[in-house]
């Protein structure tokens, strides 16, 4: 079966890792564009392919891919409809979590179709997007008709994907930004507490490093309401109080703040493991909104 051909608008992270591992998969590249000439031409010749204008480079492919930062998501595609690049059939694609298809101005009145294509993964360097996308899962979004390319895409990706709808993309986005970005900044506010008794912050990664490889198999393993320990999990109230009268006593009064709401929540899943009765819910909330 022969594949599609494929331009990369966008020579960041996102559209880097993608075009050689799609171009491993076989599939032709026919041209790069980007704001920064230098990680164009770099992403190039990787590809064996020449760096083009966007409006040259997605009039060369069947397949456009539109990886630049969200911001300049609409513009791109505006500018390449307008200037006569896309014909009908053609499918243009961004790998936005937060936008739908519709973020691809004028791209429909072309008669090509829009798709969005997001990778469920983090993007902190190239190398590591390429050996984490394979076996990740991919959101897609758009015109039915752009859907099976989209999947063969993330089949040949190594990848798997649901399909979603474009009102449900914000609390889609929100929850991966749960999962990934919030969990750095657990880890940031974790380790910040270990440096208050003097661990540097790499040996204060390290000691917790153990602890989060080890609660993230028990989710695997249980899921996440089975794998609650923990004081909250117990109803363990003393504890709590002894937590909350400590991160009081710092300067810093949105790190109380940030525990008691965590606090709070977790509530919530000790109630669903049945782990805590409703008096010891009542007792904890007490502690976690006392000042």
């Amino acid at each position: 079966m022969t594949k599609s051909s494929i331009a990369i608008i966008g020579a960041g992270k996102v559209g880097s890792a993608l075009g050689i591992l799609l171009q491993q998969k076989g599939y032709t590249m026919t041209a790069v564009a980007s704001r920064t000439k230098e990680s164009a031409e770099q992403l190039a010749n990787r590809l064996n392919c020449p760096v083009l204008s966007n409006q040259e480079a997605a009039a060369r492919a069947e397949l456009v891919f539109i990886t630049t930062p969200d911001r300049s998501i609409a513009q791109v595609a505006a500018e390449i409809a307008g200037a006569g690049s896309l014909w009908p059939g053609q499918v243009v694609a961004h790998t936005s979590g937060a936008h739908p298809a519709t973020e691809l101005r004028g791209v429909r009145e072309t008669g090509a179709l829009a798709v969005s294509i997001h990778p469920l993964q983090s993007f902190a360097e190239v190398r590591g997007a390429m050996e984490n996308l394979p076996g990740s899962y991919f959101a897609l979004e758009g015109d039915e008709s752009a859907l099976p390319l989209a999947r063969l895409v993330v089949e040949d990706l190594d990848g798997k994907c649901f399909i979603i709808s474009a009102a449900d993309k914000p609390i889609y986005h929100a929850a991966a930004c749960i999962a990934s970005n919030y969990l750095v900044s657990l880890m940031h506010f974790a380790t910040g507490l270990y440096a208050k008794f003097g661990l540097e912050p790499r040996e204060a990664f390290e000691a917790l490093y153990p602890l989060v490889q080890g609660t993230v198999a028990n989710i695997t393993k249980v899921g996440p309401t089975l794998a609650l320990t923990g004081p909250v999990a117990r109803g363990d109230s003393p504890t709590i109080a002894g937590h909350m009268k400590a991160l009081q006593e710092l300067e810093d009064h949105q790190l109380q703040e940030l525990y008691s709401i965590l606090g709070q929540y977790t509530i919530k899943v000790a109630l669903e493991k049945d782990g805590i009765t409703a008096q010891q819910s009542e007792e904890l909330n007490k502690i976690f909104k006392s000042k």
